[in-house]
C-alpha cells in the first residue's frame, strides 16, 4: 500500500467503528414517556412558519407536548396567528400581556409544562410557544400525578429559533424579566405538523450503495489486475525488487486472516470503544475520528483509482521521480496522492454542507473496498464465531443498552448526540428526498464490512473450486444481503425511525444461506475446515 503500516489503520478503522445501520437521524416518538388519560398524544414535530412586521421569517422546527390539542398536518389549515411574549416571561403565573386570540411565548423554566399551559389557556391563548434554554427539542411530559385539561396545542422550540422570534430583546433569559421594548414589532406564527412518509426512496440509493461496495470489493481483483504489471506504479514506497513474484509475495503479506480468537477480541474492543465513545465524545474527538477517516479515506481512495487506471493503462505510470523520504516514485500516483489528498480536505472544511454526504459516501465506499482486500475470513468456522459475536453485539448497543444506560448507545454515537449533533463521518448516508423534515438514511461501515467479509470469502471459494453462478455461493449470499437489507428498512419503518440492528436481518440472511446450501450440497464440511491445510492460509499474517 501506499504508507508502510497502513494496513494496521485500516483495520482499526474497521474495529473500532462498528456503527449501527438503519439509524434515522430525527428523534421519534418515546415511548417510555409518562403518559396519562389526559396526557397521551403522540409526539409531533412542528414547522413555525413565522413573520416579523409582515416580512416571512426563517422556518423553525419544534416539537409538541403530551399534552394539548394536535397540530394540522398541512399548512393551508392552520391560522396564522399573533405571537406574544408572556409578562412573566416563564408562565407560571397570570399574566400581565394580553394573550387573547394570540400564541404565547414563553422560556422554559419556573414550573411544570402543564401549569404554564393551564395559565396560557387561561389567559385566553389559543397556543403556546416554549423556548427551551438549548438547541435541543426536550420531550414535554406531565407528571406522573396530574391529570390535564388543555385544549390548545403546546409546541416547544430551540433556543435560537426563540431568539429568531424575539428581535426586540423582551426578555432577559438569566432572570426572566421583562424589559421595555422601543419598536412594536408585530410576531405572527403559523403551526403545522407535516407527516413523515412512510417510505422514502434514498433507502433505495443507500442499498445499491451497500450491496455495490460489496459485490465491488469481492470482484476487485477481478476488476483490477492486468495481465501484466508492475507493483511500483501502485506504491509511494518501491519494494526493493521490481521481480512480479516478489510484488506477489508483499502483496499477501499485507492481507490479515481473522481467527476465531481475533473476532472475539475484535466485538469485545468494538463494546469497549463505543462505550467510551457514548460517555466522552466531544466536538474535539469527532475531529480525531474526521482526520483518522480521511488518512484511511485517502488511502483506499488512491488504491481505488490507480488499480482501476492502471488496469487499461498499463503504461501509464512508468515515469518515476525520487522524493527524500519515499524514494522512486510513480509521477502518476503521486498526482494521484494529491488529489485524494484534496478532495478530503474540502470534504472536511464543507462537512456541514447540505452536499457534503457525496464526498463522505466516496471516501466511505473507497475505504471499505480496500479493507475488504486486507481482511480475509479464511473459513466458515471463523465467520461464524465473528458474525453470531456481531449478532449479539448488535442487537445489545441497540435495543438492550437503553435498559441500562436510558438510551441506544449505538444510535446516540451515530447521530452525535453527545457531539452537538455532529455524526462521526463512519457511515454511509443519503438525503431523505421526499421528508419535509429532510434529514438522512444511514448504514454503518460495520453493516457492510461484516457480511462482506463473508461475501468475499464466498466469492474467493467459488473461484478457488471453479463453481459456477448457480452453483456456487457468491450469487446466492449477494441477493441474501440484499433482502437482508430490505427487512432492515422494513422493520425501522414498521419500528416508527426507531433505529434497527442490521445485523439481526443480516447474519441470517448470509451467514444462514451459507450454512443452509452447504448442507443441502454437502459441502458444509469443507466450508468450515477451508484452508486448514492449505498453505495460503499461513501466508496472511493472523489477527
Amino acid at each position: 500500500m501506499a504508507f508502510p503500516g497502513l494496513r494496521l489503520l485500516l483495520l482499526l478503522l474497521l474495529l473500532l467503528f462498528v456503527i449501527a445501520a438503519g439509524a434515522d437521524d430525527a428523534k421519534s416518538d418515546d415511548e417510555r414517556a409518562p403518559k396519562s388519560e389526559s396526557c397521551n398524544n403522540p409526539f409531533q414535530l412542528v414547522k413555525v412558519d413565522n413573520w416579523i412586521d409582515g416580512v416571512e421569517g426563517n422556518v423553525y422546527n419544534g416539537v409538541t407536548a403530551r399534552f394539548g390539542s394536535l397540530l394540522p398536518q398541512k399548512a393551508e389549515n392552520s391560522v396564522r396567528t399573533p405571537a406574544i411574549f408572556s409578562n412573566p416571561a416563564h408562565c407560571c403565573s397570570n399574566s400581565t400581556s394580553k394573550l387573547s386570540g394570540s400564541v404565547a411565548l414563553c422560556v422554559r423554566g419556573g414550573c411544570d409544562f402543564a401549569v404554564k399551559a393551564e395559565f396560557a389557556q387561561s389567559g385566553g391563548a389559543t397556543g403556546m410557544l416554549v423556548i427551551n434554554d438549548s438547541e435541543d427539542l426536550f420531550e414535554m411530559v406531565c407528571s406522573n400525578t396530574s391529570e390535564t385539561n388543555i385544549s390548545i396545542p403546546v409546541v416547544m422550540i430551540t433556543k435560537s429559533a426563540g431568539e429568531g422570534l424575539n428581535k426586540c430583546q423582551v426578555y432577559f433569559p438569566l432572570d426572566l424579566q421583562m424589559v421595555d421594548c422601543e419598536l412594536s414589532i408585530a410576531v405572527e406564527i403559523l403551526l403545522y405538523a407535516p407527516p413523515r412518509p412512510l417510505v422514502d426512496f434514498s433507502v433505495a440509493f443507500l442499498w445499491l450503495m451497500s450491496v455495490g461496495t460489496i459485490v465491488c470489493a469481492s470482484l476487485w481483483s477481478d476488476l483490477t489486475t492486468p495481465e501484466k504489471s508492475d507493483e511500483r506504479y501502485n506504491e509511494l514506497c518501491p519494494k526493493e525488487s521490481s521481480n512480479a513474484e516478489t510484488a506477489k509475495d508483499d502483496f499477501d503479506k499485507e492481507i490479515v486472516n481473522i481467527d476465531s480468537k481475533g473476532a472475539i477480541i475484535f466485538v469485545i474492543a468494538a463494546s469497549t470503544f463505543l462505550v467510551l465513545l457514548f460517555f466522552f465524545m466531544s466536538s474535539w474527538f469527532v475531529w480525531v475520528l474526521i482526520v483518522l477517516f480521511c488518512i484511511g479515506g485517502i488511502e483506499g481512495m488512491h488504491n481505488c483509482i490507480v488499480s482501476l487506471t492502471l488496469r487499461k493503462c498499463q503504461n501509464g505510470g512508468q515515469k518515476t521521480v525520487s522524493l527524500p523520504l519515499f524514494g522512486e516514485v510513480s509521477i502518476f500516483s503521486l498526482v494521484v496522492l494529491l488529489f485524494c489528498v484534496a478532495f478530503a480536505i474540502v470534504w472536511a472544511a464543507t462537512r456541514q454542507e447540505s452536499y457534503s454526504w457525496i464526498g463522505q459516501d466516496i471516501l466511505g465506499i473507497c475505504l471499505m473496498i480496500t479493507v475488504l482486500q486486507l481482511a480475509r475470513l479464511p473459513n466458515i468456522k471463523v465467520a461464524t464465531v465473528l458474525l453470531c459475536c456481531a449478532f449479539v453485539y448488535d442487537i445489545f448497543w441497540v435495543f438492550i443498552s437503553p435498559v441500562i444506560f436510558h438510551e441506544s448507545v449505538m444510535i446516540a454515537v451515530a447521530r452525535g448526540d453527545k457531539a452537538g449533533g455532529e455524526a462521526i463521518p463512519m457511515l454511509l448516508r443519503f438525503p431523505r428526498l421526499f421528508d419535509p423534515w429532510g434529514g438522512y438514511d444511514m448504514i454503518g461501515f460495520g453493516d457492510i464490512l461484516f457480511p462482506g467479509l463473508l461475501v468475499s470469502f464466498a466469492h474467493r471459494f467459488d473461484k478457488d473450486n471453479r463453481k459456477g453462478v448457480s452453483n456456487g455461493y457468491f450469487l446466492w449470499l449477494v441477493v441474501g444481503y440484499g433482502i437482508g437489507l430490505v427487512f432492515t428498512y422494513l422493520g425501522l419503518y414498521l419500528m416508527n425511525g426507531n433505529g434497527q440492528p442490521a445485523l439481526l436481518y443480516l447474519v441470517p440472511c448470509t451467514l444462514g444461506v451459507t450454512v443452509i446450501l452447504g448442507c443441502i450440497r454437502g459441502e458444509l464440511k469443507t466450508l468450515w475446515n477451508y484452508g486448514t491445510d492449505s498453505s495460503l492460509s499461513t501466508e496472511p499474517s493472523e489477527v
